[in-house]
């Protein structure tokens, strides 16, 4: 059975009449083989088809219509088909009747033009032709059976097919390619890498990878002429999900097919395992390329530039952008833009500042993706005049600034509490026509709540939503917050409920948060209730669940309860942390109460 039969299409009607390519008249029919239709059929006595063709050459449409009208139009398309008339003259009168009288003409005709400008070795035209099919979603059920029973040779319908599949990747229509792919092994005609690749690329894009992998072994299987963008597809989709030992598999695959790992494979693993955080595996695979006299170039030293800086390793980033140069590579402005990014992000903000400097230098001209990463280590420094006025220098640069540009300053403005600067800004976002989202709406309820203005921000949280967006886990977690510090622990759970109700799962610091709020309120049951809740929904206590158990109980006075859960956490693994030491000395040590763990006392003396 065909591995791809899993797959669901979606139901179509299957019609034997190929719907009008003129989406103007997708509605639009006229049967010839209507009961009351007022055609006549032509013999081959009253057919003139040296004049016909003659007006269809000179594209004499109205004396052509009213010929038409006397007989049947696809009466005279099958004359042209019995004279052997050129290719280009039966698909200018094919495409002309579509237009004109709509869905006349069955599968069987539409196939016949496809099959003569085929044997034409007329491609251009049958692309187009099947792009307009396409465009229109239309099924491609029938299509298979009229021209393996019209065709003589096989490679005519391969060339035909292998166009079709392609025209509904291009369009969109990715079930259709699909079910056109399973049709194509159905009838045993062999696709070749130019539908097949595309397709491959349009599902690695969507997320598909199952599908991905599926198509993939059956092209093997078909033995489709794989090449070496295949095999880079697949691998791409593999490591977008982490699956990397497949993605090694798929290598070995390639090298079996006589295919050697080029840059652009080596640079596709690589940037998989550092979008995974695994820099150790990409920094070998480097190595590797290196042992193997495969020359890294600028994307691959991009790659790990940017994966060690947003592992926040900017010792190692900096070490790769200097091997870089010594392999003769210059660095372009996605390279400094990792940099300065990665550190102002490590609070190195005049480091950064001096990257940007020998931008300028070089000639380089920052971007705005430059700004913001610069903005965004002034914020961190709470230096937001410095911020702002990096904002006008954006607009004197001739650039324009984006969503992230004002989420920045927004959320630097609404930590530092001064709102009226952060409603300003997004005020400011609006004239330029730039629509905040829900990060802007979560940073400005975020400081209002820090306020302790939970009305304010639960009326931005309202206008979010009449705007379209929806709340997301932040938002949520932000009102549960500000919620349980005032002490309204009942409006938090039913925060809580709408976020279930909402197809939301609550995170450990949604729970946590609920836990902490009970006990400021001295309702210890209440917080063991949650965190039993919290479990059954699949979240275990994680090391903040337990510090923040451990201390209301302390704070209680049960200080024996406090010492079993502190008991249970060491006990399922968990290490503590610092809070969890400056509880046990401020809670416990400190009121007199020495823990009952053996073999841990003394690394909380050591740690206190």
């Amino acid at each position: 059975m065909n591995c791809l039969r899993r797959i669901q299409f979606p139901k179509r009607c299957v019609s034997t009449r190929i719907p009008s390519l003129n989406p103007n008249l997708k509605n639009t029919r006229t049967p010839f083989s209507s009961p009351n239709s007022t055609y006549t059929t032509l013999n081959s006595h009253s057919f003139d088809i040296p004049a016909v063709s003659e007006l269809i050459a000179k594209q004499h449409w109205s004396k052509l219509k009213t010929l038409v009208k006397e007989t049947n139009p696809s009466s005279i398309l099958q004359h042209l088909f019995n004279s052997e008339a050129h290719p280009d003259l039966i698909l200018s009168y094919f495409k002309w009747t579509q237009k004109e009288f709509g869905d006349i003409h069955n599968v069987e005709e539409f196939c016949r033009v496809l099959l003569l400008l085929a044997n034409a070795k007329n491609y251009s035209k049958i692309r187009a032709l099947l792009d307009d099919f396409a465009k229109n979603a239309h099924s491609n059920s029938t299509i298979f059976h009229s021209l393996s029973v019209l065709a003589r040779r096989g490679c005519v319908n391969s060339v035909i097919v292998d166009m079709l599949v392609w025209a509904y990747v291009k369009n969109g229509e990715i079930d259709l390619a699909l079910e056109g792919f399973d049709r194509a092994g159905d009838y045993g005609v062999r696709l070749s890498a130019l539908s097949c690749n595309p397709m491959l690329i349009l599902l690695v894009k969507e997320g598909r990878i199952e599908v991905v992998e599926s198509v993939y072994k059956e092209m093997i299987r078909r033995r489709i002429g794989v090449n070496v963008v295949t095999f880079d597809v697949v691998i791409n989709g593999l490591c977008k999900v982490g699956k990397f030992q497949k993605a090694g598999d798929i290598v070995e695959d390639m090298k079996a097919w006589g295919f050697s790992p080029s840059v652009v494979t080596y640079n596709t693993i690589i940037d998989g395992y550092c979008k995974a955080g695994k820099m150790y595996k990409a920094d070998a695979l480097l190595k590797e390329m290196v042992a193997k006299r495969i020359c890294p170039n600028e994307i691959t030293f991009n790659i790990l530039i940017d994966g060690f800086c947003k592992d926040k390793n900017v010792t190692a980033a900096k070490k790769v952008f200097e091997e870089m140069q010594s392999q003769g590579l210059q660095p372009n402005v996605v390279t400094y833009n990792s940099l300065i990014n990665g550190l102002c992000s490590n609070d190195k903000l005049d480091e950064a500042i001096g990257l940007q400097e020998k931008m300028l230098g070089l000639g380089l001209k920052p971007n705005v993706v430059t700004y913001n990463a610069l903005i965004n280590g002034f914020c961190k420094k709470k230096m937001l005049k410095e911020a702002r006025e990096m904002l006008d220098d954006i607009g004197n640069q001739g650039l324009a600034p984006n969503v992230i540009t004002f989420n920045t300053l927004i959320d630097a403005y609404s930590k530092d509490e001064r709102m009226d600067y952060a409603l300003l800004l997004r005020r400011m976002m609006l004239e330029m026509g730039i629509c905040p989202n829900v990060s802007t709406y979560n940073s400005v309820i975020g400081g209002f709540c820090r306020l302790g203005n939970v009305k304010e921000a639960r009326k931005l949280s309202k206008e979010m939503e009449s705007n379209g967006l929806k709340a997301d886990l932040v938002t949520y977690n932000i009102l549960i917050d500000a919620l349980c510090k005032k002490g309204e622990t009942r409006k938090a759970i039913r925060l809580l409920d709408e976020m279930t109700e909402v197809g939301l799962n609550p995170s450990h610091l949604t729970y946590n948060t609920m836990i902490e709020g009970y006990f400021r309120e001295g309702n210890s049951t209440a917080a063991v209730n949650m965190r039993t809740l919290m479990e059954k929904r699949g979240r275990r206590a994680n090391i903040v669940t337990y510090n923040v158990l451990i201390k209301g109980f302390c704070q209680k006075g049960k200080l024996e309860e406090a010492n079993k859960l502190l008991n249970e956490m060491l006990e399922k693994g968990l290490v503590p942390n610092r809070t969890t030491y400056d509880v046990l000395r401020d809670e416990m040590m400190e009121k007199g109460f020495i823990p009952d763990i053996d073999g841990h006392l003394c690394n909380v003396s050591i740690s206190s």
